[in-house]
């Protein structure tokens, strides 16, 4: 399975979790675009065409060659594909819940590669690859793909050279190519790669006894600007280490190097800056404790406006008057233009520096009055122009338990899915207008309708990535999806029935147990609105059933898509809209891909009332500068369905559009 371990140490005046986690890397080892024309092949290990390769495009269909295998995801579109990362297809593919689930050598039709959708691939090389579709007509497809593997031979025996995958900074886990990635001197840092260390559970070293600059027969030297510096180490592991970048380390681009009982690695290239700073984060959710009795702050015990509370990081910059390596019990504060937001509102901060750590940080800060209620309310630290990664925080006006209403959500429901790891039988019906550019830059509007049943494990409403309304989020390094693990369930035949009374079956998609599909026409979904019907006549799995979806009103039209061509990151970028479904809430989204192979978005969410929303300028400053697109989509209510053999079901409808973007540097 993925290694990913927290080891946690209290800190002075209670004791709350500051987590070194272990995660997976992020970025992709190969990505690029590539149009085939029929009956070629392309390999995703090597990115070239050839007679043979992992894909073969027929011009119908892709097939898979040689011993790949894949499966169709799903019409995910670029932002879903962009949040697809090396842990959907960890620990091995042998292993991995894709392989098991929905991977086979069953080619994938041409109904399942419609612009937007996305499917995986366990290359002959063994490693994954998402692939997006980004134009199919005229018996040519264009591919946009991302290949997760190894770029190099590491090891772990004796002799071998150790191998530098990634530097990160702890708390945010930004990679190197994103515009707040770097790492500023006195940060918590981690290198991921291969042969880092003997093996061994990692253990956290004691820093009233003083941080070693070597140990498990692992030390790390960075040079910058001709000078080198020594991290010293909280612990080691073969695939990753975690360090504290000394405060005398110049700002610049320089080298790192790991060397393992007497072998180095080949260096590597570290950014260090002055700032980037980081929360600590688990499962999205900040980590934070009341600054007068602290208590941690949970979903059950939010916290509230005029409350003060300290969050914990790492990346607020050089801290000389403090030691890097050993435990303190007068920590300093660092004179930085830090500037917090709780829910978009400004925080006032009481202090920021050093905690009795090394490399970990300490803000106070008050909540402010008019932020905000919700489960997952954002908190975004900007110095300068560079964003922090932005977490979430509970808050509810009197503390307590935390409610979203638009999730149908709680803090106790939330307490106890985290809890519970399932399984859990779930349905769920969808029709969906999806209006994109296709590869000429001229939109397009397709209808579908869809039908999911699974049994999940492992899922949580605690999982990272959601926000409540009004609020922001960015995603700089993909969907970890952990230990989850999805099951299709038989629930035998599917049709819809439209407002006009036209029926249209649902087929079966072979690729994707569980997951049923129909192509709607042109006008299917009538723009004042109407209802439809799906029906199932039950499988073995899932008995028979009756739903409706219903688009109560005028349906969402998005009034100012013509300004956002090019995205100035340093402005806020505000967006309007009319129609929409009473009562509900528009998902703004972004996405953009930087030269370098950084895919970032974000997503906020407004009430679909207020006909119109910004998007903070410290927002787009953490998406990479390239191009991408911008989005706007409005979910009706939630219906829900029963059926035998499910906890529960629900059916709505969205309407979603999605135009081309350029985001500047």
């Amino acid at each position: 399975m993925s290694f990913a371990r927290l080891l946690d140490f209290s800190v002075r005046r209670g004791a709350v979790a500051i987590a070194l986690c272990l995660p997976m890397l992020a970025l992709a080892d190969r990505t690029g675009t590539v149009t085939l024309k029929a009956n070629t092949a392309f390999s995703l290990d090597s990115g070239t065409t050839s007679s043979t390769g992992d894909i073969l495009w027929t011009g119908s269909s892709i097939t898979f060659q040689g011993k790949a295998i894949g499966g169709t995801l799903g019409p995910l579109g670029p932002s879903g594909f962009a949040m697809i990362d090396a842990s959907f297809f960890e620990p091995t593919p042998a292993e991995s819940s894709f392989a098991q689930n929905l991977a086979s050598t069953q080619p994938i039709a041409a109904m399942m590669l419609d612009t937007g959708w996305v499917f995986g691939v366990i290359t002959n090389g063994l490693n994954g690859a998402a692939v997006l579709v980004t134009a199919n007509s005229g018996g040519s497809i264009t591919l946009q793909y991302a290949t997760f593997g190894s770029t190099g031979s590491g090891g772990t025996g004796p002799g071998y050279a150790p191998l530098i995958l990634a530097v990160m900074n702890n708390s945010s886990q930004i990679p190197d190519g994103f515009p707040n990635s770097g790492i500023a001197p006195s940060t918590l840092f981690i290198i991921q790669g291969t042969g880092l260390a003997d093996p061994g559970t990692p253990v956290l070293q004691d820093t009233t006894k003083g941080l070693p600059l070597t140990l498990n027969g692992t030390s790390i030297s960075v040079t910058v600007n001709g000078v080198t510096t020594n991290p010293p180490i909280y612990y080691t592991s073969p695939t990753q280490i975690a360090a504290v970048l000394p405060a005398k380390t110049p700002v610049g681009s320089g080298t790192i190097t790991v060397t393992h009982n007497g072998v180095a690695s080949t260096p590597a290239t570290i950014n260090v800056v002055a700032n980037a700073l980081g929360f600590n984060s688990y499962n999205g959710s900040g980590i934070a404790q009341d600054a007068v009795t602290y208590a941690l702050l949970d979903y059950t015990h939010s916290g509230k406006p005029g409350q003060t509370i300290v969050l914990w990081g790492t990346g607020l910059g050089a801290d000389p008057a403090d030691s890097d390596t050993s435990y303190t019990s007068t920590p300093h504060a660092l004179n930085v233009p830090l500037k917090l937001y709780i829910g978009g509102v400004a925080a006032n901060v009481l202090y920021q520096g050093a905690s009795v750590y090394p490399g970990v940080n300490e803000i106070v800060a008050t909540i402010p009055s008019g932020v905000p209620s919700g489960c997952y309310v954002p908190v975004a630290g900007v110095i300068g122009n560079v964003v922090s990664n932005i977490v979430t925080l509970p808050i509810a006006a009197s503390g307590g338990v935390c409610s979203d209403d638009q999730f149908g959500i709680d803090g106790t429901k939330i307490s106890s899915a985290a809890s519970s790891s399932g399984p859990v039988n779930t349905g769920s019906l969808m029709v969906i207008q999806s209006t994109a550019p296709d590869s000429t830059g001229t939109m397009q509007t397709t209808n579908v309708a869809l039908a999911g049943f699974s049994r999940d494990t492992g899922f949580s409403y605690s999982e990272g990535g959601t926000v409540s309304v009004g609020g922001c989020v960015l995603n700089e390094s993909g969907i970890n999806l952990g230990s989850a693990t999805s099951t299709g369930l038989d629930a035998g035949t599917i049709a819809l029935t439209g407002p006009g009374g036209t029926q249209t079956p649902l087929a079966g998609m072979p690729n994707a147990p569980g997951t049923y599909y129909a192509q709607l026409g042109a006008g299917a979904i009538p723009s004042s609105g109407g209802t439809f019907t799906f029906k199932g006549s039950g499988g073995s799995q899932v008995g028979s059933f009756t739903a409706q979806v219903a688009f109560p009103g005028a349906l969402l039209t998005w009034t100012n898509q013509n300004a956002v061509g090019t995205v100035n990151r340093a402005q806020g970028l505000n967006l309007t809209w009319s129609g929409g479904a009473p009562g509900t809430y528009v998902i703004i989204g972004g996405t953009s891909s930087s030269g370098a192979g950084a895919n970032g978005s974000y997503t906020c969410i407004a009430p679909v009332s207020a006909g119109q929303f910004t998007v903070p300028s410290y927002v787009l400053l953490g998406m990479p500068a390239g191009s991408g697109s911008t989005s706007l989509e409005n979910t009706t209510a939630f219906t829900p369905f029963s059926a035998s053999g499910l906890a529960y079901g629900s059916a709505f409808g969205a309407v979603a559009v999605t135009v081309n973007s350029t985001y500047n540097d």
